[in-house]
């Protein structure tokens, strides 16, 4: 007889530990405890007798056969995804399933997102702002936006625009630590950084040509809003990120500490799953945020520009 399939539950729990190669990222993503996760991969590991992960006090890795298993678990996970969402559905349409950045979700997405649901009234948008690594398309995920530095020709890759830079602080702040002349000693002041972000405070000091600059030193947060958020309450300097930072530019939280703004290396993309082109709800969203995009200018000037 043939060998009985095990739980598709516990290959799951399998598919995931394997691509992080943790239980505890596993568990996050699947909202289960590491408990959960592992108990469920021991289970798996005797149904099939044989380890699929080494565990050791260094971390978790898989053994061959676990690495050769994983490919064809997970080639599997993508047929069934495949197959279950090329499925019509009753009024040809089905939920969007988008993962996005939380800042650029925040600042940019949900403030135009009344526009595409005013032109589709009848699709669902599911929006994940979680930072993991997307796999179309076994993650469900109909799109992601992603900042990336490196240029990908494929056509499911679209650019939408790049960052530009320029130190930013309160009002108040500013106020505070300007001379004279308006102007801000940014090496004594406190700089407030990205701990996340791949281009900050040294990215700027290489675009403006900035010499002899310490940026070490100061405040650090894991996001960008809430360093924009320490900001605008007066604790420090923050690179502000345009576009994602022109609404507190606009309405006075923010203003400009240094009159030089440079751009960045990386850019935000729009991916899309390779199945989307039969649905007419997808294309619809791919058309529709591209065409913001070309509309996200950055505006109002603020300083002279660096490239």
């Amino acid at each position: 007889m043939p060998p009985r399939l095990p739980p598709l539950s516990a290959l799951r729990l399998f598919e995931a530990a394997g691509r992080h190669q943790s239980f505890k990222r596993a568990a996050a993503e699947l909202h289960l405890t590491p408990s959960a996760v592992s108990h469920g991969i021991v289970g798996l590991e005797q149904t099939l007798g044989i380890a699929l992960f080494t565990r050791s006090p260094q971390g978790l890795s898989l053994t061959p056969e676990g690495v050769d298993y994983l490919a064809y678990v997970t080639e599997a996970f993508s047929l069934l995804m495949t197959g279950t969402r090329r499925l019509p559905t009753r009024d040809s349409t089905r939920a969007i399933a988008l993962t996005c950045a939380p800042t650029l979700a925040s600042r940019w997405l949900l403030p135009r997102l009344s526009r595409f649901t005013q032109r589709m009234p009848n699709v669902d948008v599911t929006l994940d702002t979680s930072r993991r690594q997307v796999g179309f398309p076994t993650d469900g995920f109909d799109f992601a936006i992603r900042l990336s530095r490196a240029p990908v020709a494929s056509d499911t890759w679209h650019r939408l625009f790049g960052e530009q830079f320029v130190p930013v602080c309160s009002p108040a702040y500013h106020a505070a630590h300007a001379d004279a002349h308006g102007k801000i000693d940014l090496q004594a002041i406190t700089r407030i950084h990205v701990s996340s972000a791949s281009e900050d405070w040294q990215g700027w000091i290489e675009g403006a040509g900035v010499e002899d600059f310490d940026a070490r030193g100061g405040l650090s947060f894991d996001s960008i809003q809430m360093a924009f958020d320490a900001a605008i309450i007066g604790l420090g300097v923050v690179i502000g990120r345009r576009p994602l930072v022109d609404e507190y530019l606009a309405n006075g939280a923010l203003m400009p500490a240094h009159d030089i703004t440079t751009t960045s290396q990386g850019a935000y993309w729009l991916i899309c799953a390779d199945d989307i082109e039969p649905h007419p709800a997808c294309t619809a969203f791919r058309d529709w945020v591209i065409e913001e995009a070309a509309h996200a200018l950055y505006s109002p000037e603020i300083s002279h520009q660096v490239n």
